[in-house]
């Protein structure tokens, strides 16, 4: 008993950040109606700012830098400087991206939220010099109390460091909720969640109001993270932007309006882990289950949230719910699609080495995109798990060619299958949920399935997985002979297989299936009124777009010879998203340009070996994603529209004297007039 008390204490420092994460959350979706993936980006820089001033002074910034002295800082005003700098990226997401975004689909909201959260990792990892600032990772530490005052209760040994930091989280819950309960600006904020034209009626704009909420939570945000990183995992590149998943499902316990239980679930969640932890070192604990397991447990939260509160969570009381992005029906052309693939067959054929290798790599990646343009650009449904699909296609290859020994092309079909079945499962809570709840779940999916099946030994052993050469009819299609890194015979076959699918792909959405899928995403309601099966064409959507994953797994897996979860973590996924969506994620053709702008696609090698600028590949990337979405997104009128109603007239449709009835001729001419 005294073990599983101290390990739940000791899982305070985590649940604390979850604990101020979550009522984040909670507050700038009252204050803004948006989730903000980039939260746990905006504290780690905070962490990383910190650490650089108490090692060298140095005040880091976007583009140079600025030295506070000759050495390094003292603690407080270092911490209290990190924290502020949490705030300042807060106040620039919300004049820059998300303000301008009010008005946009979920859609548009979610991946500039994400974009915007790549942007700040890949700008910490461009900045911040790792090998000096994580050196030592305690002078991080704010307090002595944090680290040296322990206590005995129970059997267990409590340090004060995380009773400290549970406080410190519950205090900052209570400010907040007492902002919002209290205050004259924190009624206003709520009431505009109700009716955003009656508050600024009221003489109360809700863009500053908002940024009121914007700054306070990323200062309570950096800070806490601050506090709690020695005792979490020190300086990290990646970790805490990653934690905005617990967080989110902390924030859905919350049903994203109560600040205290979204604050007592995140101490409850990071108290669970610790104690699942423990659980894993004991005897009579599954082998296979002892890796990954603490971070599918965030996962289930949000499962279980969004089925019982998720249709109860309320919308925002925005003026517009906005316009979704124009979709343009493919043409399954044979003689387009010919030329097309021939056009690609005499680039593969007239190039060699890491060239081919970058060619072959971004037509797998156009099959890739093309499953994210088929289940969020038709669809509407906003799912992070595409590589989460393909990873779990790729090390089923591995095991049915190596231990089955199922022969080629029966091995991609059977994986792909695979794939399909786990699509089919995380598509499951579409049917109950959508928009930015359906994202949330999806990416605490391929977070689960990364840390759990992928990471984990027991399943992923460290040496690899090993794929057997594939072959047909004698022939080997094998990728690498020799010094060659990519022959010309799996090359073609990669082209082949890949064509394929996209034509047979165009050729369903341009059919009655597609028609079914923009109905759903259109209006569910109407569309079921109109006689179509929505749950059905949803699961039917994920099968789809986790078959297609599935296969551009398999293929990634047979280019490889050999496979490691690092080919399909989370941030490969949300990379493949944002290329997709700057390409066009509405169209097949926006697929074919996000397989060249994909990771180790042609774009990649160009940035990397033509302008030596490979390091910058996440920051581009995530910047386009970011200006696609904020510039030229469906909320903002086209300047072709606004020049055809500026200077153009509309030209009344003739009709019969049978057909007119009384009057419509100056009711026509009234309504042009307006």
């Amino acid at each position: 008993m005294g073990d599983l008390l101290q390990f739940a204490v000791i899982g305070f420092s985590t649940g604390a950040v979850y604990a101020v994460l979550g009522t984040s959350l909670v507050g700038l979706y009252a204050a803004t109606g948006v989730l903000n993936f980039a939260q746990g980006s905006v504290a780690l820089w905070a962490v990383w700012q910190t650490a650089a001033l108490r090692t060298n002074g140095t005040l880091v910034l976007p583009v140079g830098s600025l030295h506070l002295g000759t050495g390094p800082m003292d603690t407080w005003p270092a911490v209290l400087i990190g924290a502020a700098s949490g705030l300042v990226w807060s106040l620039l997401a919300h004049a820059l991206v998300f303000r301008p975004l009010r008005r946009a689909p979920a859609v548009g909201q979610v991946v500039a939220s994400v974009g915007a959260m790549l942007f700040l990792q890949a700008l910490v990892t461009l900045r911040f010099d790792r090998a000096t600032l994580g050196v030592d990772p305690g002078g991080l530490i704010p307090l002595p109390a944090l680290t040296a005052k322990t206590y005995s209760w129970g059997g267990a040994t409590i340090a004060a460091g995380n009773l400290i930091l549970a406080g410190a989280a519950i205090a900052v819950a209570l400010a907040l909720a007492a902002y919002f309960r209290f205050t004259r600006l924190g009624i206003a904020t709520r009431a505009g969640a109700e009716d955003e034209q009656a508050l600024r009626l009221m003489g109360y704009s809700p863009d500053r109001l908002a940024a009121l909420v914007w700054g306070a939570t990323g200062f309570a945000s950096g800070l806490i993270v601050v506090l709690a990183a020695p005792a979490i995992g020190g300086l990290d590149p990646t970790s805490y932007m990653l934690y905005v998943v617990p967080a989110l499902a902390v924030a859905l316990v919350g049903r994203l309006t109560s600040i205290g239980i979204a604050c007592a679930a995140g101490l409850a969640l990071g108290s669970l882990q610790q104690i699942v932890l423990f659980s894993t070192t004991k005897s009579w604990w599954p082998s296979w289950a002892q890796a990954g397991v603490g971070d599918a447990i965030p996962f289930l939260v949000i499962v279980v949230a969004l089925f019982l509160v998720g249709p109860r969570i309320p919308e925002r009381g925005a003026r517009d719910a906005g316009t979704p992005t124009p979709v343009r029906m493919p043409r399954a052309g044979l003689p387009a699609t010919a030329a097309l693939v021939a056009a690609a067959g005499v680039a593969i054929a007239t190039t060699s080495g890491q060239w081919r290798f970058s060619l072959v790599m971004s037509v797998i990646f156009t099959l890739v995109s093309a499953s994210v343009v088929l289940l969020t650009g038709y669809l509407g449904q906003i799912s992070l798990t595409t590589m989460a699909f393909a990873g779990a296609a790729g090390f089923a290859l591995s095991k049915l060619t190596t231990n089955a020994h199922v022969p080629f092309p029966l091995s991609i079909a059977a994986s792909a299958l695979i794939a399909t079945a786990l699509g089919i499962a995380v598509g499951v809570p579409a049917l109950r949920i959508r928009g930015a709840q359906l994202a949330v779940a999806t990416i605490a999916a391929a977070l689960a399935i990364e840390s759990f099946v992928f990471d984990n030994p027991a399943l992923t052993p460290y040496s690899g997985n090993l794929i057997r050469d594939p072959s047909l009819f004698g022939y080997s299609l094998a990728q690498r002979r020799g010094a060659d890194v990519m022959t010309l015979r799996f090359s073609f076959m990669v082209l082949v297989v890949v064509a394929l699918l996209m034509y047979a792909t165009a050729r369903l959405l341009s059919g009655t299936t597609g028609r079914a899928f923009l109905a759903v995403r259109s209006n569910e309601r109407a569309a079921a009124a109109a006689g179509v099966n929505v749950p059905a064409v949803k699961l039917l959507g994920f099968a789809l777009a986790s078959f297609l994953a599935g296969v551009g797994g398999c293929l990634i897996g047979y280019s490889r010879g050999q496979l490691s979860a690092a080919s399909f973590s989370v941030l490969v996924g949300l990379a493949v998203l944002a290329a997709t969506y700057v390409g066009g994620i509405t169209r097949l053709s926006g697929a074919v340009v996000a397989g060249l702008a994909a990771p180790l696609g042609v774009l990649y090698l160009l940035l990397t070996q033509t302008f030596d600028l490979g390091k910058y590949y996440t920051l581009v990337v995530a910047a386009a994603m970011v200006v696609r979405v904020v510039v030229f997104g469906p909320h903002r009128r086209p300047w072709a529209d606004r020049f055809r109603v500026r200077f153009t007239r509309p030209v009344p449709a003739l009709r019969t004297s049978a057909q007119a009835p009384p009057g419509a001729a100056e009711a026509t001419e009234t309504a042009h007039a307006r």
